[in-house]
């Protein structure tokens, strides 16, 4: 597919304008199918994707693995992001982050053998650890930009202080962090200092995992059963915005899925939307969204008829809330 790239900030790389995000194909959401994973990220490449954007905590290792196997030939076609710092315990809970120099050095370590790769493109800690300077984080992970182990640095989901303080130590080329139709909390504070720095952007949650596309969180495995906005009545509320969402796209003959890429992909040069396709048919869907154009007065109908403000429920639960610097 001909698509026009975007470049990942001011010293960032130029990337396809769709990023695609594998950890859906590790259990995140239910069972998975690895040949359709592997399928998946090769239709993703032929149709000319070429930033994967994955985490060394997605499956303890799986999702890794996976992708290695999947880029066996092809890694030069494809930039890696890996996020790091999120740690487990072996029933798969939430122990916190770790971000200490020794830390980055050693995730890194084991996502390069897991991968099969000699370098990543684009590493980055997966959320700030309140008890390490950022400082320090990014010092470390520069040491392994000199040493050749990583090509550049990225962060996720942290504020415009911590935004500061990283691009000081080292040039940032993108922040990544939820951003979607009805999650537009970066707009008032963070896309700012971004601009500023000349930060690129590559959101994740497009889609409000699954929420404005209307799929339904699986019986078993999906941790999306336990998020505010796919609660009780708050789906049910929910669930009317995104009737209003369909309404609209099939007013364009499209899907509600196409117009939310479509809506991100317009807001912002700037955005690469991380899209977490598990099957070649969900990746084929999200592509159209690259040949749908909206002009202003169309954006601001959307926004309209599909009021942030108006969601039920926080995008994570409120302990993770807390967490995230970037709300803060």
């Amino acid at each position: 597919m001909t698509a026009q790239r975007r470049k990942l900030g001011q010293n960032g790389p130029e990337v396809f304008p769709i990023a695609l995000g594998c950890m859906g194909m590790s259990g995140m959401y239910g069972a998975t199918d690895d040949a359709e994973s592997v399928a998946t990220i090769h239709a993703a490449i032929d149709a000319g994707v070429n930033l994967i954007d994955t985490g060394d905590f997605y499956g303890m290792g799986h999702n890794e693995m996976l992708i290695g196997r999947a880029l066996h030939s092809l890694r030069q076609q494809v930039l890696l992001s890996v996020k790091f710092g999120a740690q487990r315990a072996p029933d798969g809970a939430w122990l916190g982050f770790d971000s200490r120099p020794a830390a980055v050095k050693t995730a890194l370590s084991y996502s390069l053998k897991r991968l099969g790769v000699d370098s990543i493109d684009i590493y980055r800690p997966s959320r700030l650890d309140p008890t390490v300077p950022i400082e320090d984080t990014i010092g470390a992970i520069a040491e392994m930009v000199k040493a050749g182990y990583v090509r550049f640095i990225g962060l996720s989901e942290v504020g415009p202080e911590n935004i500061r303080r990283a691009a000081a130590v080292h040039p940032i080329v993108d922040l990544q962090i939820e951003y979607s139709l009805i999650s537009r909390g970066p707009e008032a504070r963070i896309f700012p200092v971004l601009d500023e720095f000349g930060i690129g952007t590559t959101t994740y949650g497009t889609l409000s995992r699954g929420l404005l596309s209307g799929s339904q969180p699986a019986a078993a495995g999906d941790f999306r059963a336990w998020m505010p906005r796919f609660k009780g009545d708050n789906l049910t509320h929910n669930r009317q915005l995104v009737a209003r969402l369909r309404e609209i796209a099939h007013g364009k003959g499209i899907t509600q899925a196409q117009l939310a890429i479509a809506w991100a992909l317009a807001k912002r040069s700037s955005i690469v939307p991380v899209i977490g396709a598990r099957t070649r048919a969900q990746l084929a869907e999200s592509l159209v969204a690259l040949e749908v154009k909206l002009t202003a007065q169309e954006i601001a109908e959307i926004e309209a008829a599909v009021p942030a403000e108006a969601v039920a429920g926080t995008r994570y639960d409120e302990g993770q809330m807390r967490m995230l610097d970037s709300e803060k």
